[in-house]
């Protein structure tokens, strides 16, 4: 069976996250519908990182295998014709040998979380960015996210749910910048814990607020305690923006 690589992007709004469940509409759900309905046949998709309701993506990645052996072009766009209205896009479809898996073939992803950073709240944005209407001061965040980098016992980051088998990753990027009235907080390893990023997320905005010092987010890390973190940031902000493969 052709084995099809797609890259997939959506507003996760109004969905219940990336994973089938049995309250609402997924992601998942939506994209195998639509391949179904033009290829005539029941077909199940694997991610390369489940998102949550509410979290957003430019680059998710899927593998598909089909009976048929369609053009990539014809993958994509007849999913695309089947999607309409839902706010899911294939972007690109590519053949890949049936070693490929999405997930365990992933050697890196790639998230940004966004904060509006202003008195007035979103328009245009709304449900895409973190509204934080007090100052934040972006230099002191980027220091102490600084924290987080390497190799360590997320357990504080993560969820309660998680069902990672160990809480130790190695987090290899965790840089905070401020374009405009925006702060962007971009975090990079080969897996994550389940709600690692927007608890650490929400632990920095503690640190750009006054409310923690560096050392306190240091100290938080160590403590290696779900009570020690901040409060975690909400799923609006929050997209996957790539995956990386080996060549």
């Amino acid at each position: 069976m052709p084995r099809y690589k797609l890259v997939v992007e959506y507003d996760g709004t109004p969905f219940t996250g990336w994973q089938h469940q049995t309250n609402g509409l997924s992601v998942q759900q939506a994209v195998e519908d639509a391949i179904a309905r033009f290829a005539g046949e029941t077909v199940r998709i694997h991610c390369a990182g489940r998102t949550d309701s509410g979290v957003h993506a430019t680059h998710q990645v899927v593998h598909v295998d089909l009976a048929k052996d369609w053009r990539p072009d014809t993958v994509r766009d007849a999913t695309n014709a089947h999607l309409k209205p839902a706010p899911v896009a294939i972007l690109s479809a590519q053949l890949m040998p049936d070693t490929f898996n999405a997930r365990i073939s992933a050697i890196k992803r790639h998230y940004v979380y966004r904060i509006l950073n202003r008195r007035s709240p979103p328009t245009l944005d709304a449900s895409r960015v973190w509204h934080v209407a007090w100052q934040l001061d972006a230099a002191v965040m980027h220091e102490a996210a600084q924290m987080l980098i390497g190799k360590h016992d997320f357990t504080t980051f993560r969820a309660a749910e998680c069902q990672a088998n160990s809480p130790i990753r190695t987090l290899d990027r965790l840089d905070v910048e401020r374009v405009g009235d925006e702060i962007r907080i971009y975090a990079s390893a080969r897996s994550f814990l389940h709600h690692q990023v927007r608890s650490m997320t929400g632990t920095l905005e503690r640190a750009g607020a006054g409310r923690w010092s560096v050392a306190d987010v240091r100290a938080a890390l160590e403590a290696r305690e779900r009570s020690r973190c901040g409060p975690m940031a909400p799923p609006d902000g929050l997209y996957l923006i790539g995956v990386d493969y080996p060549d």
